[in-house]
């Protein structure tokens, strides 16, 4: 059973789906959600908060599955190009899919999503490196290098003999472009794919 927690966002992502998020009120989040609208306050403080909270489920779903996506091809027997051209295939259907998604991978919002929810650069951390509660967004740049760090460590447990450095380098490349096909799409998905799977393969210089 879902906590209040996850029926409160579950409930304001289904309120964004249909229109802009300053039309989207607090009390109508709350009933969806079959809970007061004090223990929505209490769960996340402000409207900006849920938003903030949103945006962090979303981006964190969508890294979980990049890493479902790069594994579920590995074990299917995909060289590392076709590795990469599967998490950019969830990258596209992730970004048509959500706005959320699409507003944090490029830093690019429309009226749909809330400001809140896109941060231009990093967020101020706490002694340790913890980000503050308050702070849940995932600046695109930050958003870009998790889903590079974890395209190369699931490669790196598919190919142990990747070398580390190709591998940064050819996977951080990588996720650029596939961002570039969520701007500005190719004729289809499966080029942008087959595009992306090649650039992989020449950045590693080797099929593997």
């Amino acid at each position: 059973m879902p906590t209040a927690r996850e029926s409160l966002l579950d409930a304001a992502l289904s309120a964004l789906g249909g229109r802009s998020w300053a039309t989207v009120r607090m009390v109508d989040v709350a009933a969806t959600a079959g809970v007061s609208r004090q223990t929505l306050y209490n769960e996340f403080g402000t409207k900006e908060g849920l938003a903030r909270a949103l945006a962090r489920r979303e981006a964190e779903a969508f890294l979980a599955g990049v890493e479902r996506a790069l594994d579920t091809a590995g074990r299917q027997g995909a060289d590392a190009g076709d590795c990469f051209a599967a998490a950019a295939a969830w990258t596209l259907h992730s970004a048509r899919r959500s706005p959320l998604v699409r507003a944090v991978l490029t830093g690019c919002r429309g009226d749909r999503v809330p400001a809140a929810a896109v941060v231009p650069v990093p967020l101020p951390r706490l002694p340790g490196g913890r980000l503050r509660k308050d702070d849940a967004p995932l600046a695109p740049a930050e958003l870009l290098d998790a889903f590079r760090a974890r395209a190369v460590t699931v490669l790196g447990r598919r190919f142990p003999k990747l070398d580390q450095a190709e591998a940064d380098w050819a996977c951080g490349t990588a996720v650029r472009v596939t961002v570039s096909y969520v701007l500005a799409p190719a004729a289809s998905d499966e080029e942008a794919c087959r595009r992306v799977a090649r650039l992989v393969r020449g950045l590693l210089q080797r099929g593997w």
